[in-house]
C-alpha cells in the first residue's frame, strides 16, 4: 500500500501528469501534421491546451499550498 500523500504532493503529481500529457498531445499532432504535410492537422493539437491549462492550475495550487504550509 502507498502512504497517504499530502495535498501539496497530490496537486504537484496531478500538475506533472496533466502538463506532460497536454504537451505530449500537442507535440503528437505537430509531428503528424509535419509528416503528413497537412497543416490542418495542427487543429487537433488545440485539444492539448485543456489538460495543459488544468495542469498549470494544479501547479499554482501546489505552490499556494506550499506557501501556506511554510507560513504556519
Amino acid at each position: 500500500m502507498e502512504p497517504e500523500l499530502s495535498q501539496y504532493a497530490r496537486s504537484r503529481r496531478a500538475g506533472i501528469l496533466l502538463v506532460s500529457g497536454g504537451a505530449g498531445f500537442i507535440l503528437m499532432f505537430a509531428m503528424i501534421a509535419r509528416v503528413v504535410g497537412e497543416p490542418q492537422t495542427l487543429v487537433g493539437s488545440a485539444f492539448g491546451i485543456l489538460p495543459l491549462a488544468v495542469g498549470l492550475g494544479y501547479f499554482v495550487d501546489a505552490a499556494l499550498i506550499h506557501r501556506d504550509l511554510k507560513a504556519s
